[in-house]
């Protein structure tokens, strides 16, 4: 009987049991931080089973919880919350998690490891995958622009693959590389431009930017100098996606825009050409039988001239509407052992300049696996195709912007309307369209493994492996109708292969050696080698213009290949102490190795130091609601420079063949003791919060003088070369930058927040034992900022009889200079008229939440810069020869008392174009560079059909510019000399970049 009864009362507690296991209800909610804001990405997870999800855009979750599990609620920077689930746990559970006094809001990535903004001594900029994420351009570096003090971002021009010029605190040298280190996951890339016309590729356009995580850029010397050698121009840290534990989501992004110049000037008609080209030529004494003799040439009958028949406007030929087609699709999440990330996106670009266009398909896997308590390993992957139909230089007739010469009665195309026409002024740019072709094809894989090893509980090891790999073939074919006629056809191919491979080994230790103590450790070691190979051939004389190959010359004309490689040896350590929760230090010291400095010189010591005072951690401050947050930073240290050829320190010979005979022909002088260009750099921040954290901001200002630079210094042609490269002189910026970041209004529907950056940065040459360099309009002298604009100065029109006139400005006896004025260009001196690079940039973005709608919008200005249209000479010159005019010359000199800045128009006159001040402008600019508006559908509508979120979208880039500059762009500049420092701040011919205008859809299941 009492069997009977123990069995009974068994079964009775199993069915109990079961019953309660069998109440499992769904719980869902909104996590939220104690201002309202929505954790997007917060971790809902049930305790002790890997069981768990995210919350979505606007925080909200949903997951199946039982009777007594646990439900664990996470979020970066905030403390974790668990709550039991009980029989009066409500199914709507909203749950918000307060900051963690022990961290600040965010991780940060930095060399070799990460940390958070509450330790962090350096100047860093962070930009999260939300503010760069639904930009309408392939570029990665585009959409940093204006989220980032002291960083200048500018686009070369608008093509589709044009190179971006990144400068962080300005200018640090002359001759050597101006380019920021790009690390991605650990791997510095390949970030050379291989294009074998003179107009730069972005050598990051094989990067999707829907895969970033997180960009960190590293400004200061003390963050920096952990890469050593390389960091002088900042560094650029790129995190992508990885997966995150909890159930699987699916996220797709697709948008579709079009898109414009975003300026186009405005150029004579028929009627105003022929008024303007005949009274230049009878002001230079021509007859106006003459002039028509002239006119005759370039149209098919008289009447399209006299008559105003024909009207060409070939700016509108040359600039087209464009389109961007984007497509992502990534797929992420994991146990509480393994992660993974995968994505795969296609963008299709069509520029706003005819014939070139952009077509780029990528591939990304993130995988992290946990072996055991002992060891982790994971590796990435990530794939691109990047194909271009490119262009001519700016400097190349073929080009389509150099169209705007061509005169306006001239027509574009033959009667049939499809054969361009031969007979115009220059070479019609339209044959290149279905005559010629000039094609890239770029392959780009990034990879990188890793193991890490938990040798104790304090202490761990991690090896990573790395490899970076850039292909590129470029082959272009001229028909017998274009430029080549000469030769009937010319063709070539280049093909570039560049392998970088990378080993990164290091200990990191992390122990707390008081209760308030800590420190973090790190020693290790970095070797890089890359490789280069180039091979090329040439040909003419095709039997056909559809056979575009080498293989179809007749006659191989050229060809050739090259081999090159460096390495990089790096030793490296730094050493982080966290004392009370408020006392912050750190130092750090690199010892870099390079096989393209001299044998006595290939190692350099970069050390850095670092120290932080969390004041509002003070007893004082600590619990002050006003005050929330007091830290001051302050940061010295060396960087280097490498930026330079493979071998600059040799003496270098190369094969060649004299009489038909081998022989070797000296190519270089070499300095054997050329040795690391070095930055010295200090910073002093300053990092506040108001009204518990409502009011957040940095104050920091910077000291960063370069020596030993790496110049290629002019020497006697009688030498039989143009230059050597030597450590020779000095430079020195100096700056101050502003962050200030609010949550304006913080209500349950309505949530308004503000980011504002500026910098103001002061370059100047401190030492140039050589003397002045002068290249072009651009300087370099001592006292003087980097590439200063050197020209002789326009003093206007001489109201009398039309001409042009100059300031003499020649030293007098008393130091000041001649200002009296001179016809005769030659009896003008030359001077410094403004500066290339500006002394202010600034940024603004503002982000509304409404109800379901957000709306986002970024400004970006920048001011004191000038920019010299080269072409100016041609476009705007007083009817000097026959190339169209810009229809600002309409206000030209005319008569006696006239008052104009435009000289009287004489036909191959040279009335005041030369180059001087006259084509020098302001390029101040405020620019509106990217605005959202979205508005995602409610869940209550999108759960029906297993869609956790989905949110419609419009974007713009590049919408409003406001400036002075009456050229196409201030931002746009010449591109076929874009990689030299010393030619800047010039425009040619050159495209306005493209303003956008797409609409898409986010989706996450």
């Amino acid at each position: 009987m009492k069997s009977s009864y123990n069995l009974l009362l068994t079964l009775t507690m199993a069915l109990i049991t079961q019953l309660a296991v069998s109440q499992t209800n769904t719980y869902s909610g909104v996590v939220s931080d104690p201002d309202g804001f929505p954790l997007p990405g917060a971790n809902v997870l049930i305790k002790g089973t890997t069981t768990g999800t995210q919350t979505d855009f606007d925080g909200n979750y949903s997951i199946d919880a039982s009777i007594g599990d646990v439900i664990v609620f996470s979020y970066v920077g905030m403390r974790t919350v668990e709550t039991t689930v009980t029989n009066d746990t409500p199914t709507t559970l909203n749950m918000v998690l307060d900051i963690d006094a022990q961290s600040l809001d965010e991780v940060v990535v930095v060399g070799y490891g990460t940390s958070t903004k509450r330790k962090v001594t350096d100047n860093i900029a962070s930009i999260s995958s939300e503010q760069i994420a639904e930009i309408p351009t392939p570029s990665v570096q585009n959409t940093l622009a204006g989220k980032a003090a002291g960083v200048q971002i500018n686009q070369v021009n608008g093509k589709a693959e044009s190179g971006i010029k990144i400068r962080v605190r300005g200018v640090a040298t002359i001759s050597s590389s101006q380019e920021p280190l790009y690390v991605i996951d650990g791997v510095p890339m390949i970030n050379n431009d291989e294009s074998v016309n003179g107009s730069p590729i972005n050598p990051l356009v094989g990067i999707n930017p829907q895969d970033i995580e997180s960009i960190q850029i590293l400004k200061d010397a003390s963050s920096a100098a952990i890469y050593g050698a390389r960091g002088t121009n900042g560094v650029v840290l790129i995190t992508t996606k990885k997966g995150k534990e909890g159930k699987t989501r699916v996220s797709l992004n697709t948008s579709y825009g079009f898109s414009q110049p975003t300026n186009k000037r405005e150029w004579l008609n028929t009627a105003e050409y022929v008024e303007l080209f005949t009274e230049a030529a009878l002001n230079s004494g021509f007859t106006e039988d003459d002039a028509a003799f002239f006119f005759n040439l370039f149209a098919e009958n008289e009447e399209d001239w006299r008559d105003g028949l024909v009207d060409t406007d070939w700016q509108d030929l040359a600039l087209v509407d464009g389109s961007v087609e984007d497509f992502s699709v990534n797929v992420s999440g994991g146990n509480e052992k393994t992660t993974f990330f995968i994505s795969t996106g296609y963008n299709k670009t069509d520029a706003i300049i005819r014939g070139n266009d952009l077509e780029r398909y990528s591939l990304r896997t993130n995988l992290n696996h946990t072996i055991s308590e002992k060891f982790s390993t994971g590796f990435g992957v990530g794939i691109s195709k990047t194909k271009v139909n490119r262009l001519s230089n700016d400097n190349a007739f073929a080009t389509p912007l150099q169209g705007i010469a061509q005169v306006p009665f001239s027509k574009p195309y033959q009667d049939d309307g499809v054969i361009p026409n031969p007979n115009t002024l220059y070479y019609n740019f339209l044959f290149q369209e279905y005559n010629a072709d000039h094609q890239s094809n770029i392959w780009r894989v990034l990879a990188n493994v890793y193991l890490q090893w938990n040798m104790t509980e304090n202490l761990n090891f991690r090896t990573e492996v790395g490899y970076d790999f850039n292909s590129q073939v470029e082959e272009r074919f001229f028909g017998s109708l274009t430029e080549s006629a000469s030769t009937n056809g010319f063709a070539d191919a280049n093909a570039v292969q560049n392998e970088k491979y990378v080993l990164n080994n290091y200990f990191t230790f992390n122990k707390d050696l008081a209760e308030d103590i800590n420190m973090e450790a790190i020693l290790g070691m970095s070797f890089e080698d890359d490789r280069r190979r180039l091979q090329f051939v040439e040909g003419q004389e095709f039997p056909s213009d559809d056979l575009q190959t080498v293989s179809s010359a007749s006659e191989i004309v050229g060809g050739g290949s090259t081999r090159t490689a460096f390495n990089f040896l790096s030793y490296f350590a730094r050493t982080n102490f966290s004392l009370w929760n408020k006392l912050l230090l750190k130092a750090s010291l690199r010892y870099d190795g390079s096989s393209r400095f001299g044998a006595d010189e290939r190692y350099g010591w970069f050390p850095a130091f670092s120290a932080g005072y969390i004041l509002s951690e003070e007893e004082f401050l600590r619990d002050n609601n006003t005050l929330t947050l007091l830290k001051l930073r302050a940061s010295w240290g060396v960087t280097g420079n490498a930026g330079i050829g493979n071998f600059a320190s040799r003496s270098l010979f190369q094969g060649a063949s004299y009489n038909n005979r081998a022989a070797l022909v000296p190519t270089q002088i070499g300095d054997p003791s050329l040795k690391w260009e070095t930055t010295t750099q200090w910073d002093l921040g300053l990092d506040f919060g108001f009204a518990r954290n409502r009011i957040t901001g940095e104050i920091d200002y910077y000291n960063k003088t370069t020596s030993d630079l790496l110049l290629a210094q002019p020497v006697p042609s009688t030498s039989g070369f143009l230059n050597i490269t030597r450590n020779v002189g000095e430079i020195r910026n100096t700056g101050v930058e502003f962050v200030l970041n609010t949550k304006n209004f913080i209500k349950e529907n309505f949530r308004w927040t503000t980011s504002f950056n500026i910098a103001r940065n002061i370059n100047e040459v401190i030492d140039l034992p050589g003397g002045d360099i002068i290249s072009g309009v651009n300087i370099v002298r001592e006292g003087e900022s980097i590439a200063d604009f050197y020209l002789v100065e326009f003093a206007g029109v001489d109201p009398d009889n039309g001409d042009a006139l100059f300031y003499r400005n020649t030293p007098l006896e008393d130091g000041s200079l001649d200002r009296s004025t001179t016809n005769n260009f030659n009896e003008a001196s030359r001077v410094i008229a403004g500066s290339a690079f500006p002394d202010l940039i600034a940024g603004l973005t503002n982000t509304i939440n409404f109800y379901d709608f957000d709306f986002s919008f970024t400004f970006q200005g920048q001011w004191g810069a000038s920019i010299f249209n080269s072409g100016g000479r041609f476009q705007s010159a007083s009817a000097d020869f026959f190339d169209n005019q810009s229809r600002d010359q309409l206000d030209r000199w005319q008569q006696p008392g006239d008052i104009t800045n435009v000289p009287q128009a004489r036909l191959f006159g040279a009335n005041g174009t030369q180059n001087s001040t006259r084509y020098l402008q302001n390029a101040d600019f405020i620019r509106l560079r990217n605005l959202s508006f979205g508005y995602t559908i409610p869940t209550t509508f999108t759960e029906k059909f297993s869609i956790s979120r989905l949110r419609l979208y419009f974007t713009g880039f590049n919408l409003l510019t406001f400036t002075d500059y009456n050229g196409w762009d201030p931002e746009a500049t010449a591109d076929f000399n874009a990689d030299n420092a010393l030619n800047v701040g010039r425009e040619f011919y050159s495209a306005p970049p493209a303003k956008t205008y797409s609409i898409g859809v986010n989706i996450d299941f």
